[in-house]
């Protein structure tokens, strides 16, 4: 009797190793001769790519330009510009400037009174790394990568034209409202990024953005109430390598594929109420962002053409609901969001497919809260603080499958501050700090591993966890006219 292949580890490398009793004890299938066992190599060696690591890397992230993940609730940004982002994200009830008011609530855009253009720019850096455990018949195999991408660009542009004496606001704004990349190189020492010929995925690389362009009208229907609304144009590219939605090739593995592009389309309403006495109330609801498909055209790595792939990944709906209070020197913030994964193409479906691709992510439901605050104290100075906290949308049993998105910032702290350099024009610049609280981790998964009581194909004994900091620095001007 002969085994179908298992995977050991000699030190550094991953050999076949068909012992029969080891091999059907970890996966369970045997053949009655050495030539029935070698008529099914080719079998045998797609299972060996499959077996290790397999479709980790789908990721998810949006962005626009290469401006990737800032801080993540999700795949979410937290906040867009830097006086946004250094409260903490919060703007659905404090309409602090044109860049939070446009993103969280379109019907606050009527607390402006003049026309106002701004423009951000900001830095980003990150630290994700990706460790992995594999089971040997030595013993465990484990290993760590570090992220080699760099620093990415993150931009905002956005404008309103207000009225102080009229009832109708409009606004415009082109944000990077989603995004996420990595980089892991191919690394002899962790399993996960040996190279495909050995068992695992070889360099994983990812870059996923999104670019949303928003069209704003707010109706100011008495002193204290307004509503708005927003239809919004998106844009997405995502590049995959290895690319874990393509079946593997029992020869060549799995192939990477080409930058793919799709377009998208959705809407936000929003609510606001200031009170004129301090405090402010405000919700909005933003819809699916609905898109087209990506359309992956797949290379081997040897250079031939391999089968392309289709994938329908939609930005999830977001509910907000805001409290702000403005007295003498301070505003406060405090907003509530929940992002709905569990509805959305892309993030639904969860698993293998019956031909070893990546079937969805199968992410939860997440709430974010963002709390910020501002002092006035200080003249021509504003000082702001923000916080923000997300929950983790990853199962643990189904970590492996978002191990290139790494971008889960559980805890994101920020400064900022503006210095009024004339009564029109104000520069704003701030720092963020984030933490995934911990890696987010859960067993490697096999789908030749697959039983009733295993649906996802866990291997025994292993693990794969990934946890990241961040940083950004933002620098941001507005002017009004």
């Amino acid at each position: 009797m002969f085994s179908i292949n298992c995977q050991a580890v000699s030190k550094q490398k991953v050999i076949l190793w068909r012992d029969d009793s080891w091999c059907k004890e970890k996966i369970g299938m045997t053949f009655n001769s050495r030539e029935e066992h070698l008529a099914n190599i080719h079998f045998t060696d797609m299972q060996v790519k499959i077996t290790i690591m397999k479709k980790i890397i789908i990721t998810m992230g949006f962005g626009i330009l290469p401006f990737l993940l800032s801080a993540q609730a999700g795949h979410i940004m937290q906040g867009i510009g830097a006086t946004n982002m250094s409260m903490g994200g919060a703007a659905t009830a404090q309409p602090i400037d044109i860049n939070g008011a446009l993103q969280w609530n379109p019907a606050s855009i009527s607390a402006f009174h003049t026309k106002q253009f701004s423009f951000n720019a900001g830095l980003f850096f990150s630290s994700p790394a990706l460790s992995s455990t594999a089971p040997t018949p030595g013993g465990p195999f484990t290993g760590l990568t570090k992220d080699a991408r760099g620093v990415s660009v993150m931009p905002a542009l956005a404008m309103v034209w207000g009225n102080k004496k009229g009832k109708h606001t409009f606004g415009v704004s082109a944000f990077g409202i989603s995004g996420f990349g990595v980089n892991f190189p191919e690394n002899n020492m962790n399993p996960i990024n040996l190279p495909q010929s050995e068992g695992g995925f070889g360099q994983i690389k990812s870059d996923y953005q999104l670019l949303q362009v928003g069209i704003t009208y707010a109706y100011k229907i008495d002193e204290c109430w307004s509503i708005g609304l927003a239809p919004t144009f998106n844009y997405s590219s995502l590049e995959l390598a290895p690319n874990p939605l393509s079946s593997p090739s029992s020869t060549l593995g799995y192939p990477v594929s080409n930058k793919a592009s799709a377009l998208g389309i959705g809407g936000q309403v929003g609510i606001f109420y200031n009170s004129g006495k301090g405090i402010k109330l405000g919700a909005s609801y933003k819809s699916p962002q609905y898109f087209g498909d990506f359309d992956f055209k797949n290379t081997y790595l040897n250079g031939s053409a391999a089968p392309n792939v289709t994938f329908k990944m939609n930005y999830p709906a977001i509910l907000s609901a805001g409290i702000g209070y403005s007295k003498n020197q301070f505003d406060l913030a405090i907003d509530y969001r929940f992002v709905n994964y569990s509805n959305t193409a892309g993030f639904t479906a969860k698993g293998w497919t019956s031909t070893a691709s990546v079937a969805g992510f199968g992410w939860n439901n997440i709430s974010v809260v963002s709390a910020g605050i501002q002092y006035k104290g200080i003249q021509k100075l504003p000082l702001r603080m923000g916080y923000t906290y997300s929950s983790n949308p990853i199962n643990s049993e189904l970590a492996f499958f978002s191990s290139p998105a790494t971008a889960i910032i559980k805890n994101g702290f920020q400064f900022g501050f503006g210095f009024e350099v004339t009564p029109k024009f104000t520069l704003n610049a701030m720092y963020h700090h984030g933490s995934s609280g911990g890696s987010t981790s859960g067993p490697l998964l096999n789908p030749m591993m697959i039983t009733a009581t295993n649906p996802y194909g866990a291997v025994p004994n292993s693990d794969v966890s990934y946890k990241m900091t961040t940083d950004l620095v933002m620098l941001g001007i507005n002017y009004s006219f």
